[in-house]
């Protein structure tokens, strides 16, 4: 209960803090690319539910469908132009403050998979990453930033990659945020994510966090 208010508190402000934002965002896109302003996508909540996560528009339509599926690399050619701002600073996340306010998701929490990406989990943790309500920041998002990096660097295949070397620390991290969530875990790590955003190379979040698990060489790189 004090999550779910402390969720509500800090989603309206947000919203009226950055409704300018919201407005500026959603002409550039609406006159822009193709003319999309909001891109929904079905992920995994609580208990494995499923909705549709919110946020603003940055690649083409039929993205699902073209080169490497769910997985996105840097300077990926789905990414429209004004998306490629809009990823590299985060503002793509943030309509999921709407699904905050609608209670699918918390502001700090485990990150939501698309079915394809939460099915390369081991088959032995899938069932405690969401007993948890997913979040729009938390210890996978903070972690997992340069992910994309990660995955590009990569010369074999992406999908085989990202199943055998990350889904696997991953889903190991998401269930640590399980076993430690609190309200103090949880307020540190909105601060580890605004100070991420401006120190991209920090790994401020292993000093803050040392019961965290290692993260594993291949992904420092």
């Amino acid at each position: 209960m004090i999550k779910r208010l402390i969720d509500l508190f800090i989603s309206i402000v947000a919203l009226i803090l950055l409704s300018p934002l919201f407005l500026i965002v959603s002409i550039i896109l609406k006159f822009s690319g193709e003319g999309e302003v909001f891109y929904l996508q079905e992920r995994l909540g609580f208990q494995n539910k499923k909705f549709n996560i919110i946020k603003f528009a940055t690649m083409l339509k039929n993205s699902p469908n073209i080169g490497t599926g769910s997985l996105t690399l840097r300077r990926d050619p789905r990414v429209l132009p004004f998306g490629k701002f809009l990823r590299k600073s985060k503002i793509n996340e943030l309509p999921q403050i709407f699904n905050v306010l609608i209670g699918n998701m918390s502001i700090v929490g485990p990150r939501p998979q698309m079915q394809v990406d939460f099915d390369k989990f081991p088959i032995d943790i899938r069932n405690d990453i969401y007993k948890s309500q997913p979040g729009i920041t938390g210890i996978g998002s903070i972690i997992f930033r340069d992910e994309e990096k990660w995955i590009s660097n990569h010369d074999g295949d992406k999908h085989i990659f990202y199943k055998e070397k990350i889904a696997p620390y991953k889903s190991q991290v998401e269930v640590w945020y399980f076993h430690n969530k609190s309200t103090f875990v949880d307020f540190k790590l909105m601060i580890l994510t605004a100070w991420v955003i401006i120190f991209p190379s920090s790994n401020i979040v292993e000093k803050v966090f040392r019961s965290l698990p290692k993260i594993p060489g291949y992904l420092k790189t």
